[in-house]
């Protein structure tokens, strides 16, 4: 008995130093900077930094691959302890957030048929390039919601996405989703934007959606710094967007908007 004993603690003690030894030789070091790092970003894992997670940029950043500064959940605040965690400066950068160019809900734009498969922006896109006759508008079947992971984008009843400002961090995940590229970053301080996203002449545009632009540049003459008027539709130059508002009640389509105010 008392053999058996000792045979079994003589093996529990050679497994013991055996575990100890390869515990020493095969540990990963942990670099401080990362770890302080990874505690420091938000844990959303959304990606938008190009790395698979927040452990990807954590060592992306802890080891001067990428700069501190790509993380649009963390926004400022989380640029500038990386920053410090790493001993670097930042250059102020404005925020973006996404903008939808479009209005055009099924009560306000024709649809060429009725669409009964998967519920998926790239689906019903492939199908006859998509049951909405604008071949630029927002098709409200929900594939930005699925990928956006802050609940920033939700779709009407009238199968409109729309984009809550306050949730909306400017990962741009939404953008990668959409086929038809109806959504955009903006600066966030631009509030007032044209909805629409079609290049069509607005003899084609009045007779598919009834708040369309018609490229008719009534808005460049009531603030002429605020707009351009690209391939027939016209845009808010972001870089002198102060008077943009002065063309919202000129607008005879009423596609311009001042986001701000919409809330």
């Amino acid at each position: 008995m008392l053999s058996a004993v000792a045979c079994l603690g003589g093996i529990g003690l050679v497994a013991a130093t055996a575990l100890g030894i390869a515990a020493k030789k095969f540990a990963v070091e942990v670099n401080s900077k990362e770890a302080a790092i990874l505690a420091a970003l938000p844990g959303v894992n959304c990606g938008a930094c190009g790395e698979p997670g927040c452990s990807g940029y954590a060592r992306a950043v802890a080891q001067g691959r990428l700069p501190p500064d790509l993380c649009p959940p963390g926004g400022r605040e989380t640029a500038e302890v990386l920053a410090g965690i790493m001993g670097l400066e930042i250059q102020s950068k404005a925020l973006q957030i996404a903008v939808i160019l479009c209005q055009g809900s099924n009560n306000l734009a024709q649809q060429k048929y009725h669409y009964l498969g998967l519920e998926d922006c790239n689906a019903a896109q492939r199908l006859a390039g998509g049951p909405k006759a604008c071949p630029a508008g927002c098709l409200g079947l929900g594939s930005c919601v699925r990928v956006c992971p802050f609940d920033a984008i939700e779709i009407t009843t009238d199968q409109l996405a729309v984009i809550n400002r306050d949730k909306c961090t400017g990962c741009e995940l939404c953008l990668k989703t959409c086929p038809r590229q109806v959504i955009v970053m903006a600066p966030e301080a631009v509030t007032t934007h044209v909805l629409c996203n079609s290049h069509d002449k607005g003899a084609a545009i009045r007779k598919y959606c009834r708040i369309g632009c018609i490229g008719c540049q009534i808005c460049k003459k009531a603030a002429p710094d605020a707009y351009l008027i690209e391939d027939n539709l016209a845009r808010v130059n972001y870089e002198h967007a102060e008077n943009a508002a002065a063309a919202i009640s000129k607008c005879p389509m009423k596609c311009i908007r001042d986001l701000a105010a919409a809330k």
